[in-house]
């Protein structure tokens, strides 16, 4: 086996060996608010916040968490799209001695339910508004949580924005009672700031944030990311766009943050290391693509971080023809893979080119990337990053390390791996089998170091950049009557990458159902994101010689359908 063979394709000045600084999370706040103190750290709706604003909040979010009680081995959740509440109740919780849980807005209540039990969130932070509060309000008398801090849009927003936003928007905004189970975030941070400091014993075993995976089962599990483990993915991402040809200017950049603070990519990749320099964050609360195409044009972004379907809705949209986007000078894409064609249209359009990577919630983000000034290669998720080390495995004997060239189960090893799975010592003990965790990813690695992912050992479906696990789905479809047997499986979408399809065998003597009907069905059981876009219903599906449901046929099926269907086209 090739040592590092990956380490000739750096770019000049870039080295693989990594000295992480050894310090808690929020250091990155602090150390910012001092290089940086004047500077916008974040543009919200117009509303900039300087990074000295930004830490005197976080400071306060910190005494107010710790008089709820906050310190170590407490958890707090956050149920908050991307405003500033976020990064005040993020660095805040850390300050205080707690452990962040992430918490999506789209997942349905039992994913919800799951999470708060899973993890032991007893607080959780929101925005009053009716896609979120009344989700989490109903979880405090159905599960263990107990109090929710809640804040409001216009906390932050501009004058006359603050005053106007309740009068054109008071039917987004649900009400809440102020009693003993609920705090107003205003009232969290009205105090001097003067917070106790965390005392930290060893960074490498401390838990900043537990993120939530599907894996290979579907069932959500906490990714235990420590306070190493980010500070480490940070000075990946430090190391690997400096050398002697920085793609990035510390202090001077602005990055379009449209992807969920919510997801690892956008943790790692925009926020922790958008802040370690000194950048600022033009924050969207979600992807709204007219506010998009604004923004390109109007506020000059340098760096926008996306997922295939964002660029797609770019390149389509009637403005994209007149959107100046010359200022932009960095974009990388996750969560799927990236269509050569998109990425040469994009280039096209802005000029600047979009480079891929790939990585998970286990390496917090960082895993392989590709550099502006390599050369690309089709297919190819790029070289692994600084101190990250790349092997593959059998797949029918995992301890079995395979030569370069051949394909195996990618396994990666580096100071930004998972410390493990909360709670859940025996399928930690199977991802680290023989020292390395096990991606569940086939791929292999070509002379030069670049990584192909050629396969799934998991069933994952990547869709719009975010994970789609089928037995979610498939134990939703259960619950409707008239199935008797359900598989799904991940198709080709051209807009979103993947897309669900679900196979339905029915019950004797039910009545079919549509698309739309079964998506009306398992509208509050699962999330938007995961909803089946197609539905086929057969006499019966395949199995295996032990009556197990088989996938294998179905992916066979529809590979040679959408074959013949582009022969039939081209």
């Amino acid at each position: 086996m090739a040592e590092r063979q990956w380490e000739k394709t750096y770019p000049a000045g870039v080295s693989w060996q990594l000295d992480v600084p050894a310090k808690p999370v929020y250091a990155i706040l602090d150390e910012a608010a001092v290089k940086w103190p004047k500077n916008p750290a974040c543009d919200f709706l117009d509303k900039k916040l300087s990074f000295a604003d930004v830490l005197d909040l976080a400071d306060r979010a910190a005494k107010g968490f710790q008089e709820l009680g906050v310190g170590p081995g407490v958890h707090v959740g956050l149920f908050l799209p991307n405003t500033p509440h976020y990064l005040a109740a993020f660095f805040g919780i850390l300050k205080a001695g707690g452990t962040v849980v992430n918490y999506s807005p789209l997942d349905a209540e039992a994913e919800l339910q799951h999470k708060i039990e899973d993890s032991q969130t007893d607080i959780m932070v929101t925005l009053d508004l009716k896609l979120l509060y009344p989700r989490m309000a109903a979880m405090l008398g159905r599960t263990r949580l107990k109090k929710l801090v809640v804040g409001g849009l216009p906390d932050f927003l501009p004058f006359p924005k603050n005053l106007l936003f309740p009068l054109v928007k008071g039917k987004d905004i649900a009400k809440f009672p102020l009693d003993d189970k609920h705090v107003r975030f205003k009232d969290l941070v009205a105090n001097d700031g003067r917070f106790e400091a965390a005392s930290h014993g060893d960074l490498k075993d401390e838990v900043a944030v537990l993120q939530y995976t599907g894996g290979t089962t579907g069932l959500p599990k906490g990714a235990m990311l420590t306070h190493h483990n980010l500070i480490a993915a940070t000075t990946q991402f430090k190391n690997w766009t400096g050398g002697d040809n920085p793609i990035l200017d510390e202090g001077k950049e602005r990055i379009l943050t449209v992807l969920p603070m919510f997801h690892i990519y956008c943790l790692t990749v925009i926020l922790l290391n958008g802040m370690a320099g000194g950048a600022e964050l033009i924050l969207h609360p979600r992807f709204e693509l007219d506010d998009v195409m604004r923004d390109l044009g109007k506020k000059q972004p340098t760096v926008f971080p996306g997922v295939p379907t964002m660029y797609t809705a770019i390149l389509n949209h009637p403005k994209a023809g007149e959107t100046d986007m010359s200022s932009l000078k960095s974009c990388n894409s996750g969560g799927a893979p990236l269509p050569p064609e998109l990425q040469r249209a994009f280039e096209d359009k802005s000029g600047c080119r979009i480079t891929e990577g790939w990585g998970m919630t286990e390496t917090c983000s960082p895993g392989t990337a590709n550099h502006p000034s390599m050369q690309p290669k089709a297919g190819s998720a790029g070289v692994p990053l600084p101190g990250i080390v790349i092997e593959f495995t059998d797949v029918d004997e995992p301890e079995k390390v395979l030569a370069y060239g051949e394909r195996g189960e990618i396994c990666i090893t580096g100071p930004n791996i998972m410390k493990g799975y909360w709670n859940k010592p025996e399928e930690t003990a199977e991802a680290f089998r023989g020292g390395r965790f096990h991606t569940g990813d086939v791929g292999y690695m070509d002379e030069e170091g670049y990584v192909f992912i050629v396969d799934r050992l998991k069933d994952m479906i990547l869709s719009g950049g975010y994970n789609v696990y089928p037995r979610n789905i498939e134990d939703a479809i259960y619950e409707h009557p008239a199935v008797a047997e359900c598989t799904v499986i991940g198709v080709p979408d051209e807009y979103r990458g993947q897309a669900a399809k679900a196979f339905v065998a029915l019950k004797e003597d039910a009545e079919p159902f549509t698309l739309d009907e079964l998506k009306a069905f398992l509208a509050d059981k699962i999330g938007k994101h995961e909803m089946p876009a197609e539905l086929e219903i057969r006499a019966e599906l395949p199995k295996t010689p032990v009556g197990k449901l088989s996938k294998k046929e179905l992916y066979a099926e529809e590979d040679e359908k959408r074959a013949g269907a582009q022969q039939a086209v081209g």
